[in-house]
């Protein structure tokens, strides 16, 4: 007979291989081998597990195995008492598991969402689990917690589901990575904790336009380029990916209305590089500005903009321009000195611009070439052109002067300017013909008028002479047919007067002059020259048409003494009277 028809016993889960937690007991009233009792388990009953041994002598049970609280929590065992005689008995065993913390609590994923665009909006469901723990009681208490709180947090959802949802908008350019660490802890003691990770990876969204690297550009080119020039580059990056980040150039089509826009300049697509498609002139475009616009690929694209200054610079191909006095083809007029004037006296100043720039346009003066070098000076910076001493009375009237103007390039270009200076008395000199272009015009058309007037005299004159010289030989042949000589006491003493005091009634000799220098030509009256004559006639002609009767003794001039130095011959007489 057992003491007990129902034993209960406890035993820990975690207890070891053959630990006893339990001892049956059953006395026999009868002696000897009828009263000696042994147990073992009924095989009859389902509940026997091999997990359990029982000692046949003392009734001791033991564990055979560690057993599990979370596999089973009671175990129901029949032992039998059996004597010597064969006579039994059974009993009921009940054995109570007891639960130890011996289960982490388990973190089971329903559904993940990654990666997780990053415009998403707050509270966004990233992930839905559950948690639990296979101990009973307090040991089965499971919390959850995270470890980053500042984008995500767990909520709960029913039961013992969580969800992990965002708390804020996300940005990939900023972390484009979340690792987010749930941790389940129960309420054991010692307290048991398991961890699960959820790897968040943010999606791109094209919400970042391209930032150049620089506020603007200033790219420089020298005028006279070569087309096709590369002058510089323009570079964009775009914090976003994929094609969301794939940048491309173009030229913008909004351009300002105060800048000045450049039709030369061109952007490669792919790379940025700006190029000067034509040659540039410095004096026509010095500088220029265009706008570049930096697009991704993203849908819809985002832009930006950014200036581009393009600058010309000079280049020294423009010689240096004389304002004054001006070089054209008229002549130029002189520039009046007082004869007067002293050392450093301002006669004229030489105006010079160069079309370029900076140290291209720095002009400087010298005197190249001057009829008399020593008398001038010009200003190297001012170009004003002044005597260097006094003049005097060996200095010429009239002055040419080429002074040079050089710019300070490299290599320096030049220009000459052509002055004329008139040292001048008083403004009566003014009068000269050579004081103005229309003096020196007129000058060479009196010129002209004279040389025709003069071979027309000349002609006119020759033809005179010749005529006069045929009626002379004529008249000569006349006397000497005639060989009369007359005595000079036989002079008609009115002809002897006439004679004697060295005039004539009707003949005169005439000279003709024609200044080269003068517009005027006159007739300037000689004094006739009339030898004495004898009182004999002897005709000639006068200026009338009627012949006058002279005395004329023909007499050798070899022959002429101071006796008969009145009486003189026919052919001397028209010999003294033509010279």
């Amino acid at each position: 007979v057992f003491t007990q028809d129902r034993y209960t016993g406890q035993v820990l889960e975690n207890a070891l291989k053959g630990s006893v937690f339990l001892t049956v007991l059953a006395t026999d009233s009868d002696e000897g081998v009828n009263g000696e009792i042994s147990y073992q388990f009924s095989q009859a009953v389902s509940q026997t597990d091999s997990a359990f041994e029982i000692d046949s002598i003392t009734g001791e049970i033991k564990l055979s195995k560690p057993l599990d609280f979370e596999e089973a929590q009671t175990h129901e065992l029949t032992v039998r008492a059996t004597d010597g005689g064969g006579l039994s008995a059974i009993c009921k065993v009940l054995v109570e598991v007891l639960d130890v913390n011996d289960n982490a609590p388990e973190l089971v994923v329903s559904s993940f969402s990654s990666p997780l665009a990053e415009n998403s909006a707050p509270g966004t469901v990233v992930a839905l689990f559950t948690v639990r723990d296979r101990d009973a009681g307090a040991n089965g208490k499971v919390s959850c917690a995270l470890d980053d709180q500042l984008f995500f947090s767990l909520r709960p959802a029913y039961k013992n589901y969580y969800e992990l949802v965002t708390v804020r908008v996300l940005d990939r350019e900023d972390r484009a990575q979340h690792i987010v660490t749930v941790t389940a802890a129960d309420a054991g003691s010692p307290p048991l904790t398991s961890t699960h990770t959820f790897t968040v990876d943010i999606s791109d969204v094209n919400d970042n336009a391209p930032v150049f690297n620089q506020t603007s550009y200033t790219m420089y080119v020298r005028e006279n380029n070569v087309p096709s020039v590369l002058v510089g580059a323009v570079s964009a990056a775009d914090a976003d990916v994929g094609l969301n980040a794939k940048v491309t150039y173009s030229l913008s089509a909004g351009q300002a209305a105060e800048r000045p826009s450049c039709s030369c300049l061109s952007v490669n697509s792919e790379s940025g590089q700006v190029f000067v498609l034509r040659a540039l002139d410095y004096e026509q475009l010095r500088q220029s500005e265009v706008v570049v616009s930096a697009s991704d690929a993203g849908s819809p694209p985002l832009r930006a903009n950014v200036t581009v200054r393009l600058v010309v610079l000079d280049e020294n191909d423009n010689a240096p321009l004389v304002l004054y006095p001006a070089q054209d083809s008229s002549p130029g007029s002189s520039e009046l000195v007082p004869v007067g004037a002293e050392a450093g006296y301002l006669i004229s100043k030489v105006v010079a611009v160069d079309a370029d720039s900076g140290q291209n346009s720095w002009l400087s003066y010298q005197l190249l070439r001057a009829t008399d070098p020593g008398l001038f000076a010009v200003g190297a910076q001012s170009g004003e052109v002044r005597l260097r001493r006094l003049l005097t009375d060996r200095d010429p009237v009239k002055h040419k002067l080429v002074v040079l103007v050089r710019d300070n390039g490299r290599p320096p270009l030049s220009a000459t300017a052509a002055l004329s200076a008139l040292l001048l008395k008083d403004f009566s000199d003014l009068r000269q013909p050579h004081s103005s272009p229309a003096a020196d015009h007129d000058a060479g058309s009196l010129t002209t008028y004279l040389i025709l007037s003069l071979v027309f005299v000349s002609l006119l004159f020759l033809g005179s002479t010749a005529a006069f010289v045929a009626r002379r030989l004529c008249q000569r042949k006349q006397l000497k047919a005639g060989h009369v000589l007359y005595g000079a006491d036989n002079l008609q003493s009115g002809l002897a007067d006439a004679a004697a005091a060295g005039t004539l009634p009707r003949p005169y000799c005439y000279e003709i002059s024609l200044t080269t220098g003068s517009g005027n030509s006159e007739f300037r009256f000689l004094k006739p020259f009339v030898p004495s004559l004898p009182p004999q006639p002897c005709a000639m002609g006068g200026g009338t048409g009627e012949e006058q009767v002279f005395p004329c003794v023909p007499v050798p001039t070899e022959d002429v003494t101071p006796e008969n130095a009145g009486i003189v011959s026919a052919e001397q007489f028209n010999r003294l009277s033509f010279n």
